[in-house]
């Protein structure tokens, strides 16, 4: 008796949810497994019908205000992820899909539900509308564990946090329609398109007016940025959904866009702070929302329910993919996995509590079957493509393959500069730099650069290691360098590491290096900062220059003593395969060398080049162009 009245308390379920929330999700990436999976049977296992210690009943009309400010947090982070220039490349499928796709989710759920479940026609449609979703708070973490090619990525996550305000919008006022006595539908396409009008305009006068604040820092003192945003996100969700109901949901997104394509100089730090505080509300959500659902009534759906369950996914999801995908340049193989991939996520929780709260208060039935059903089509499409869709996407060929591009510590001067030579050599390349104006500069060059440190293992999993040809630690502060090179090669099992090491200076030496199987880069130590600092003020250059001379084989004693604070080796373009300079590099003839030349001494360096057979490269050859960062 005692036990059950401490569990009672409204405080103890949040804390309680919030700590299984997270533990389940450290559970999971230890396990590699899909975080939601664990998250739903978390809930499940805690909630009244397993444990009782998780009682979100306690929290009465709380939960749904909780479950909006969550949300909205959510929501945003997923627009911040969103880039204009990736969804511009794929307008077309993804507005066929947001649009037409979703129409034929929204009837193909209904029909189902109508003739598998037996359901009145009015239930079945309230059905069909919640099942439109799909939902960044699965797909997201999804692809990053799977890693599919970029396009197909880009489809499925700007699909999950467009679909998710329009599919929010639609079924509420479904829901009104349904509910009120004079409802019609040319009432209720007014208040969609309307609802939908001002979530897009307040959202983007939101997101303009925030991301003018985060430019100005003067207004917001350093270190407040990210709370402020927070609030503002908050207080934005809250005052749409006040002005019209509903529409807080694409306000936020919308804000999130122009916020996280906009040029603040702290747009990195927020992304950071975002992510880690949506991971927390992820957690939090799902278990809360998954110990609300009674077993006993996802039982009493029986066969049927998990038959309408696989109509969703084997029938109605690949006629939306294949009506929405009609005339985009999608393959075959990126349209299939794209029917394959759909699991549905928070807000389609989100919203089924309110239907069955609201369709109990008007006294009408058929709610709490409603949330039952859809939590099976969320548990289902979890597990089951989460659990899968990495070998699905092996089978059809879209996963991003290994050994591809460079991830480079340090986005100051002399990284970008290397940067710039790996991908004028084809290759992608990611920054990762906790300099905010350093990840700036990156950006505006035209690389993706994530902001943290390098040993930061959520930063590590963002960069996608384990798939990359190899990583540079291109700081000023060698041990840190050195400690990146580890880790990766380690954790990661990256098969090319390169470390720079400051010259004239008593710490780590070339055979600690060669140890944990690295290169030095550059061939040897050198004057990192120096370079940093001339290359900053202009003081030194890039240039491209071609070998037509006789091989030169490694150590190249010679060419490392003579470099000395005349000239940089920085890559080596051979045919159209890049790689950085070390120690063991073998010039050979027709090579391209990448060096930066101080001016001061730049009479020396062209008559080194000369002597060694290099002669100057005037206009590039035509190059592969470099594959787009995700």
């Amino acid at each position: 008796m005692m036990a059950s009245s401490i569990f009672a308390d409204p405080a103890l379920t949040v804390a309680l949810a919030l700590a299984a929330g997270m533990i389940a999700q450290v559970i999971a990436r230890h396990l590699k497994i899909p975080g939601i999976v664990l998250l739903l049977a978390s809930g499940v296992t805690l909630g009244p019908d397993v444990l009782g210690i998780i009682r979100p009943g306690t929290l009465g009309g709380s939960l749904h205000a909780l479950v909006g400010f969550a949300v909205a947090v959510i929501l945003f982070d997923g627009g911040m992820n969103l880039n204009l220039g990736r969804l511009r490349r794929e307008a077309r499928s993804i507005q066929q899909l947001v649009t037409v796709g979703a129409l034929v989710t929204a009837a193909g759920g209904a029909l189902a539900a109508r003739l598998i479940m037996d359901w009145d026609w009015v239930l079945a449609i309230l059905f069909g509308t919640l099942v439109m979703v799909t939902g960044p708070t699965v797909i997201t973490p999804l692809l990053r564990r799977i890693k599919v090619q970029p396009r197909v990525a880009t489809v499925l996550e700007a699909e999950g946090v467009l679909v998710d305000a329009i599919g929010a919008i639609f079924a509420v006022v479904a829901l009104e329609v349904v509910i009120s006595p004079a409802g019609s539908l040319g009432g209720g396409a007014w208040h969609f398109l309307s609802r939908l009008g001002f979530g897009a305009l307040a959202g983007t006068a939101g997101g303009l007016l925030l991301a003018f604040l985060l430019r100005q820092q003067k207004v917001l003192p350093e270190g407040l940025e990210s709370v402020f945003t927070l609030a503002f996100v908050v207080a934005l969700f809250q005052a749409s959904n006040a002005v019209m109901p509903e529409s807080g949901i694409l306000s936020v997104i919308m804000a999130g866009i122009v916020v996280g394509n906009a040029r603040a100089h702290v747009v990195a730090e927020l992304r950071e702070f975002k992510e880690q505080l949506t991971v927390m509300l992820i957690g939090l959500l799902f278990v809360l929302l998954a110990a609300d659902v009674r077993i006993a009534q996802v039982r009493s759906l029986g066969w049927a329910g998990l038959g309408t369950v696989l109509a969703l996914m084997l029938v109605v999801r690949p006629l939306n993919v294949w009506i929405g995908t009609l005339g985009s340049e999608l393959t075959l193989r990126e349209k299939t996995f794209l029917s394959w991939l759909a699991p549905r996520g928070i807000v389609a929780a989100a919203v089924s509590s309110l239907f069955a709260q609201t369709l109990e208060a008007e006294g009408m039935p058929g709610g709490e079957e409603l949330r039952a059903m859809v939590f099976l089509v969320i548990a289902v499409t979890v597990v089951v493509q989460g659990l899968t869709g990495g070998r699905v996407a092996g089978w059809l060929g879209v996963r991003r393959p290994s050994d591809t591009g460079f991830v480079i510590l340090g986005a100051n001067e002399l990284g970008r500069a290397l940067g710039k030579a790996l991908r004028d050599g084809g290759e992608e390349v990611l920054f990762i730099d906790s300099n905010p104006d350093a990840c700036q500069a990156a950006e505006e060059d035209g690389f993706r650069c994530l902001h943290g440190s390098g040993l930061d293992e959520q930063i590590q999993v963002r960069a996608e290691l384990d798939i990359r040809a190899g990583c540079l630690g291109v700081t000023s502060n060698e041990e840190v360098n050195l400690l990146f090179a580890r880790r990766v090669r380690k954790d990661y099992k990256v098969p090319r590491v390169w470390v720079a090491l400051r010259r004239e200076h008593v710490g780590i030496s070339e055979e600690t290096v060669a140890r944990l199987g690295g290169h030095v880069l550059f061939g040897e130590p050198q004057d990192i900062g120096g370079w940093m600092q001339d290359l900053g003020r202009g003081l030194a250059t890039v240039e491209r220059w071609k070998r037509s001379g006789r091989e030169i084989p490694p150590p190249a004693d010679r060419v490392r003593r003579d470099l000395h604070d005349v000239l940089l080796p920085l890559a080596v373009l051979r045919g159209r395969k890049v790689f950085p300079v070390d120690g063991t590099v073998t010039f050979r003839r027709s090579d391209h060398l990448y060096v930066v030349i101080r001016e001061g001494a730049r009479t020396e360096a062209l008559a080194w080049l000369r002597n060694e057979s290099w002669e100057p490269v005037d206009e590039l050859p035509a190059l592969p162009p470099a594959p787009v960062a995700v």
